[in-house]
């Protein structure tokens, strides 16, 4: 079961939080306790529907709330922002706070773990744990702003269809060094069909916008100030190598470290299994059964 909660964010920003749970025994009503909340927040480009396998298996034990954030699925898209860090992490405390979750478990996915690890430096009454998944603490740096323009520029919109979709990002996408069925429908649940055919449901030149506001810094030492446990996951094709991975974990006051094999960025699309695999134990050594 799914169901859709509306949240106030930083700015009067209208934010859509999905809880995943599981479906009402027969007789049994509402469940008594809904479980140590978590929060879910994905990366830049992506939507709370995409944490929809990771929601469920978590939602036999916890209370399971995906975010929408600004800029992205069904949450507000402002024309001016603000796209910043601050806005970002704000909206993530209200979301907490409004959906009553502390102390709750941050899992965030690239730009969504950055998010997470700076409100658990900002908020550590809020927070119990925390995990990231596939985001470098390093700045990213100018080029590697200037080649994500360039790649937002070389999407042949509008798609006339999904399969389109799916094939482009799937195999054709020079960006690819390998064929991914994975992200072709990673990136099928974020297009939306318009009069002329399928375009993303968020403004490319928003997206920009946000990355610029952390790609040209490092975040090290807000991830020094985090004091709950946390676990650090990445792929051996995503984009967070080992040793920064390492790092990020000596530097964490109570940092632990997984690798989930055959994973690329999208570590919990990719490898769903070996995802849960990962994460789960962590989960089970820091919250309360």
């Amino acid at each position: 079961m799914v169901r859709r909660i509306d949240v106030t964010g930083a700015g009067g920003v209208r934010l859509a939080a999905w809880e995943f749970a599981e479906p009402p025994k027969a007789g049994g009503g509402e469940r008594a306790s809904r479980g140590p909340g978590v929060l879910l927040l994905h990366g830049l480009m992506g939507r709370a529907a995409h944490w929809a396998h990771t929601a469920r298996w978590l939602a036999a034990r916890h209370r399971a709330v995906a975010l929408d954030q600004r800029g992205h699925g069904r949450s507000e898209k402002p024309a001016d922002g603000p796209f910043d860090r601050g806005a970002y992490a704000a909206d993530a405390e209200a979301a907490v706070e409004q959906l009553g979750l502390a102390p709750v478990t941050l899992i965030g996915h690239s730009m969504g773990a950055l998010t997470a690890w700076q409100l658990a430096a900002r908020r550590p009454d809020l927070v119990r744990a925390l995990v990231i998944c596939d985001m470098r603490a390093s700045a990213l740096g100018a080029a590697s702003q200037a080649e994500w323009a360039e790649w937002f520029a070389s999407w042949p919109l509008p798609f006339a269809t999904l399969a389109d979709v799916r094939k482009w990002f799937g195999e054709d996408d020079p960006r690819l060094e390998r064929p991914s069925a994975p992200r072709g429908d990673f990136f099928a649940e974020i297009m939306t069909e318009r009069s002329d055919g399928w375009r993303p449901v968020f403004s490319r030149r928003q997206m920009l916008k946000a990355r610029a506001t952390w790609a040209h810094d490092a975040h090290w030492e807000e991830l020094a100030l985090v004091e709950c446990p946390t676990l650090v996951v990445r792929g051996p094709d995503g984009e967070l190598g080992r040793a920064e991975a390492q790092e990020m974990v000596r530097v964490l006051p109570r940092g632990q470290y997984a690798e989930v094999t055959e994973a690329g960025h999208l570590v919990h699309y990719d490898q769903p299994e070996g995802w849960r695999r990962a994460v789960e134990p962590f989960l089970a050594s820091v919250l309360p059964a």
